[in-house]
């Protein structure tokens, strides 16, 4: 893609709004429920506007509170997820069909259900085709045969492709909401031993840390936005757990060996190169393990990346 095709699709990224999703109903760990707060109070806003973006925050969602229930036929809290997945929805699909850029600002990763559904159908609706990009230290591949815990957040990446409860599945209208071919996970690291080969027979295109440390975090991304077109719709979850702990302890889900800064950095400065971002999550920041907000405002610093800041001004060339 040439700098100025790149240009002119950046600018539908310039109009963007926060929607806050203030639960973790889908985690098996509470807190999650306290992120869309703490971005804000480390200067989401305000850090977006400093890029030139238009920003409209929304405030937050409201749905069912987190009952703390044991599973029920494999499904932990299945009626309430789907409560809060159907709002997400509800609220990205409003803001793409004003040509807004959504940011949702989670609360836990089973509200990509929603936000990803949203992207999909407006993909539909306009021709356009959606590309995922799922930065985590988990697939969330699960379904509720495979789960050991019975947490929906576990499941989304199942749920997208066709894999789960009717009232998860059919929430665009269409099943599968995706293709297992339109996401790539990058980032993986934990994986439950029976969602592994579930992975893999699904077809789902993964760049875990292995991979990562083989080729170099350049190499992976230049592969991951492979095929990518001015016609591309490419929507970023970004769940915080991504990062290595030892710069973001605020998760419930920590696992070791992740991504250092500089890397993440680089993945979220890749994606601004394409200028196609038009979508994105916030997800698994949960302030009850952070540190003086430190993983916040990291994360905060990453998305600024997305939106364009860089070292230095880059060439149109380069």
């Amino acid at each position: 893609m040439d700098a100025a095709m790149a240009t002119m699709i950046g600018d539908s990224a310039k109009k963007v709004s926060l929607i806050g999703a203030p639960t973790d109903i889908g985690a098996g760990t509470r807190g999650a429920s306290m992120g869309p707060e703490a971005l804000r109070v480390a200067d989401l806003k305000a850090t977006l506007e400093s890029q030139g973006v238009e920003v409209f925050d929304r405030g937050n969602l409201t749905g069912p509170g987190n009952p703390g229930l044991p599973p029920v036929n494999g499904y932990r809290h299945l009626a309430e997820v789907a409560t809060w997945s159907r709002a997400v929805y509800d609220a990205c699909c409003r803001e793409l069909t004003d040509s807004r850029l959504p940011i949702l600002l989670g609360g836990d990763h089973s509200l990509a259900i929603g936000s990803i559904s949203a992207a999909a159908r407006h993909c539909r609706e306009r021709g356009r085709t959606l590309c995922v990009l799922w930065f985590d230290a988990h697939a969330d591949c699960n379904t509720n045969k495979l789960t050991p815990s019975g947490n929906l957040h576990g499941m989304p990446t199942a749920v997208l492709c066709g894999y789960g409860p009717r009232e998860l599945i059919e929430i665009s209208g269409t099943t599968p909401i995706i293709a297992p071919g339109v996401m790539r996970q990058i980032g993986i690291r934990s994986v439950d031993q029976g969602e592994k080969r579930f992975v893999h027979e699904i077809g789902l295109e993964v760049f875990d840390m292995r991979y990562i440390d083989e080729m170099g975090m350049r190499q992976t991304m230049e592969t991951a936005l492979a095929g990518l077109n001015r016609d591309t719709h490419l929507h970023v979850s970004f769940d915080v757990d991504f990062l290595d702990p030892d710069l973001a302890p605020g998760v419930a889900t920590t696992v070791a060996g992740g991504p250092s800064y500089r890397e993440a950095q680089l993945c979220m400065e890749m994606v601004a190169d394409t200028g196609l971002l038009a979508s994105l999550d916030i997800v698994e920041l949960n302030p009850a393990f952070d540190v003086r907000n430190r993983t916040a405002e990291g994360a905060v610093d990453l998305v600024a990346s997305l939106f364009g800041k860089s070292t230095l001004m880059r060439r149109a060339d380069v």
